[in-house]
């Protein structure tokens, strides 16, 4: 990640989607594309699944932690997810963007509306694959749930597909490739709002 400030802050945006949606595979794919990007690591109360690693994928804490740093305002956001508990550590949020970097959170729903609710300016988008049967194939190919597990994913979905609409953008991620051009593509054309260039034309 390279960092630079011309006296701009950086930008926050906000990815969710359903659980088999591809939300890491398409994160993964930006952080290669893009420069001057910080990805914010959650917070999550939930085990690790076979290959993520502590601070890289998840922050992996205890439920009594996680209750600490509710406690102390730590957080930005935080919701609860079939069981489990995910947030966003705020600091090191704030940091990067004071710092002119853009920040990319990969959260839930319910955490979503919270962020864009705190932080009107911020850039949401929804990614779900092509249909349902597709997220299904996606969830038993992890081969990591037991089958009520992958019902109550689903069932889950289905809650937050009819929050989709609280959205700026939806992203359908069929081939990551693509969806990850439109993600670069909306990242883009937010950079070139008038209200992001003016200060050019102003002399300031």
């Amino acid at each position: 990640m390279k960092t630079m400030n011309n006296g701009e802050k950086g930008r926050l945006y906000v990815i969710s989607g359903p659980s088999g949606a591809g939300k890491s595979t398409l994160v993964a794919q930006l952080l290669k594309r893009l420069d001057n990007v910080y990805f914010s690591v959650s917070a999550t109360t939930r085990e690790p699944r076979r290959g993520e690693r502590d601070g890289k994928d998840y922050i992996f804490v205890s439920r009594d932690k996680f209750m600490e740093m509710i406690d102390k305002g730590e957080l930005l956001e935080y919701a609860e997810y079939v069981g489990n508990y995910y947030g966003t550590p705020a600091a090191p949020c704030d940091e990067m963007l004071s710092r002119g970097v853009d920040v990319i959170l990969d959260i839930e729903t319910q955490g979503a509306a919270k962020v864009m609710k705190m932080r009107p300016d911020a850039i949401s988008m929804f990614l779900f694959p092509g249909s349902f049967a597709q997220l299904e194939e996606r969830l038993r190919l992890r081969s990591t749930d037991s089958e009520e597990k992958i019902r109550a994913r689903l069932a889950q979905a289905r809650i937050e597909c009819g929050r989709a609409e609280m959205y700026k953008y939806i992203i359908i991620n069929d081939r990551v490739e693509t969806a990850a051009d439109e993600v670069e593509a909306i990242i883009t054309a937010e950079k070139c709002r008038t209200v992001n260039r003016l200060h050019y034309l102003n002399g300031d």
